[in-house]
């Protein structure tokens, strides 16, 4: 079972789940990694979603490590400042390594998670141990398509939408060369050609990411939710390779 806990990172509460072996306190967690033990895993969902989205996959991935899922500033249980873009989040995360004494992690990342999660293995490459990311878009110019408000009252702050959405429509060319910096050997996942993402986003990634594997699971955008044990077994093995 998961705990559900709180911290604060650049004066915004992150709300995050954190399940599996090495409930002990960070320090002894950095010891038993240093001995051999499997990393800690930390888990970035897509726009709108939360950490309990991963839930399945957290378990899973739980029998053997232990695991963060994390609600981005702006989700879920956690706060709803002001100002939003996927570099902040990319702070947010690093902020949080540093709060629970994480020094090296597997990072896992879908959509916005994963934009978010190759920021922040471009800024800090050595804290990221493994890195896979799950029908992440590349950081390319793409059409602006103006996003529809769903029905009552959201799970996330609907301002974060409209400011993430605009910076992924046009983002930094500073993320596309950023991509060259990352160390960590890298999975892509594309969700095959029901995504709504070109393959050749996937494309662009696995050739900039040094040594990246790219793999299709055809299961559409929401790859881990479609086929949780495919898509588990396949991290899994790569996580362990």
């Amino acid at each position: 079972m998961a705990e559900h806990l709180t911290v604060t990172v650049n004066g915004v509460r992150l709300a995050y789940e954190a399940a599996g072996a090495g409930a002990a306190p960070p320090v002894v967690l950095l010891r038993a990694a240093g001995a051999g033990a499997a990393p800690p895993v930390v888990l970035l969902h897509a726009l709108g979603e939360r950490a309990a989205d991963w839930a399945r996959v957290r378990d899973a991935l739980a029998r053997d490590r232990r695991v963060y899922a994390l609600d981005l500033r702006g989700h879920g249980l956690s706060d709803r400042p002001a100002h939003y873009s996927p570099e902040l989040m990319r702070d947010d995360v690093l902020g949080f390594l540093d709060a629970l004494g994480l020094d090296r992690v597997d990072l896992i990342g879908h959509s916005l998670g994963g934009v978010v999660a190759y920021l922040v293995a471009a800024e800090q490459p050595h804290r990221i141990g493994r890195l896979v990311l799950e029908d992440a878009p590349a950081p390319l110019p793409r059409k602006s398509a103006a996003p529809v408000r769903p029905e009552g009252e959201p799970d996330f702050d609907w301002a974060m939408v409209l400011a993430v959405r605009a910076e992924l429509d046009r983002p930094d060319p500073a993320w596309l060369a950023g991509l060259g910096r990352i160390t960590a050997p890298t999975l892509v996942i594309y969700g095959g050609p029901t995504s709504h993402l070109a393959a050749a986003s996937f494309d662009e990634i696995a050739a900039r990411i040094p040594g990246a594997r790219l793999i299709t699971l055809p299961y559409g955008h929401l790859i881990h939710a479609a086929a949780p044990e495919e898509f588990t077994s396949t991290v899994a093995a790569f996580l362990t390779a």
